[in-house]
């Protein structure tokens, strides 16, 4: 959510190939007229990959393109990258929005499906490896596609933002939002929101994305107790509960908690970190088993 001024620490995403971002105009429906970029490297692999990268408030995916090192490890690994943008309520995505919080009512949700889909028919792309991660707003909206979307998504990672549902019925989603309940810690219990995510596609039976929950704590603007009612929610919908936390992983100053055997669900929190995007791609790739 905040105004991207992450992006002067922001690792430069460096590639040396001939591969560039590429803007997308006709995707298939796109029921709140958000952009779509991509980045398909020059060595595709055979039935590759693909991420969904989601900016934070105030920003662009051409800004977040710069905003992590992913597309370098596009081009090491072959990977496709999806950049969406919105235009809409300051650059915030629609985490409050009811067609969003809904599978195949509408909404930027909707929008951003519809990128997997066409980018899926293109290039041969794998069904079955299909990810999102999102800082902010990203990481808010992370979490409502792996809520909506369950079937399209085979995990998520997302970076200071909120459990699914959280800003339900609020006026918008933006820091300039009148309602900060949800950003400021709003507390449930872990069936209550579990409820949401499984009211939000009725009489789902499948599978459920693997989630990756990370968050600074001392971060301010979205608060840590955020992270804690996402792991809540997603601990209910994946049925595992946590079972230790490792001090010192990725590095010193932070902590992994470990839900179950750590394969459905994990949860990273940083000491001394605020509003930041956090984004350790090596970890992040690990977690959606793009890299070793």
């Amino acid at each position: 959510m905040l105004l991207q001024t992450f992006f002067g620490l922001a690792a430069t995403a460096a590639t040396c190939l001939g591969a560039s971002l590429q803007q997308v105009s006709n995707f298939g429906n796109n029921p709140t007229k958000i952009q779509m970029h991509i980045y398909v490297p020059d060595k595709l692999a055979s039935k590759p990959a693909i991420i969904v990268a989601l900016h934070g408030c105030g920003g662009t995916g051409p800004q977040w393109f710069s905003g992590t090192k992913l597309p370098s490890y596009a081009d090491s690994n072959g990977f496709i990258l999806i950049y969406p943008s919105t235009p809409n309520q300051s650059n915030c995505w629609d985490v409050q929005n009811a067609a969003s919080l809904t599978h195949g009512q509408g909404g930027d949700a909707l929008g951003i499906v519809n990128m997997v889909n066409y980018t899926i028919d293109k290039y041969s792309a794998d069904r079955a490896r299909v990810y999102v991660m999102g800082f902010s707003s990203g990481g808010m909206m992370t979490n409502v596609m792996a809520g909506s979307y369950p079937d399209v998504f085979e995990a998520g990672a997302a970076y200071s933002g909120v459990a699914f549902g959280c800003f339900q019925g609020a006026p918008a989603a933006t820091p300039m939002s009148a309602n900060q309940t949800c950003a400021q810690g709003l507390q449930k219990t872990p069936q209550e929101w579990g409820n949401l995510v499984r009211n939000a596609y009725p009489g789902y039976t499948g599978r459920r994305p693997r989630m990756q929950i990370t968050h600074g704590l001392a971060d301010s603007l979205v608060r840590p107790q955020c992270a804690y009612e996402a792991l809540k929610q997603w601990s209910n919908v994946l049925g595992v509960e946590l079972s230790r936390n490792v001090t010192g992983v990725p590095s010193s100053q932070w902590t992994q908690q470990v839900y179950g055997d750590g394969t459905k669900l994990q949860g990273f929190f940083g000491q001394g970190v605020g509003h930041a995007p956090s984004v350790n791609e090596q970890q992040l790739l690990k977690w959606f088993g793009l890299i070793n």
